[in-house]
């Protein structure tokens, strides 16, 4: 059976062109609340996670113990990721077909990806498992400072592609971009006129 290489993009178009996607688009305030939700829950989980992080780099919190830090902090910070995923998942849902080919939204899903990827290790792996030996030390073990590090480093990278989503320098319609970058985005330029 043949793949057929344009699926995503006619599934987004038609996405893009039901009702519930034209009317939070278009809407006077809808696109901007659920906008407004998304930056405000994307503060709230960064700036915890970035506590975190620094506890376990040691930069910040020495003497407190990171259970009690975990304890605290991880309802919340929960509670704003799924707000943020559910805000985004709207956003993308009011602008499915230009967000799909946006370079920078395909960036911020793999980094996505691979911070998930970084906290389950964490919390899941041996490490976090064995939170009571290294509770209260101000130093936390080399593990434990790659995983905050590399946490910290992501989620910058996150923040920076998902500002840059507004911006349509490498949108499909662009047509000062390099067939590498139409690859990355996705575009299919087999039907357009070449200049």
């Amino acid at each position: 059976m043949k793949k057929d290489p344009m699926f995503l993009h006619n599934l987004m178009r038609w996405m893009a062109d039901t009702r519930w996607s034209v009317d939070l688009h278009e809407s006077r305030y809808a696109y901007s609340i659920v906008e407004s939700i998304h930056v405000w829950t994307l503060c709230l989980f960064v700036g915890f996670a970035i506590l975190l992080d620094l506890r376990l780099l040691g930069v910040t919190l020495k003497s407190v113990p990171m259970s009690q830090i975990t304890t605290r902090i991880l309802p919340w910070t929960k509670a704003a990721f799924v707000l943020m995923v559910i805000s985004g998942l709207l956003l993308f849902f009011a602008i499915p077909l230009r967000t799909y080919h946006n370079v920078f939204f395909r960036l911020k899903a793999v980094l996505l990806i691979l911070a998930a990827l970084n906290a389950g290790v964490f919390h899941n792996g041996g490490m976090y498992r064995r939170l009571e030996e290294w509770d209260i030390a101000s130093v936390t073990p080399r593990a434990a400072k790659l995983a905050g590090a590399f946490s910290l480093a992501l989620w910058a990278a996150i923040v920076f592609s998902g500002r840059m989503i507004a911006y349509n320098w490498f949108d499909c319609e662009s047509p000062q971009k390099s067939a590498f970058m139409d690859t990355i985005a996705g575009c299919d330029r087999t039907n357009q006129e070449v200049p």
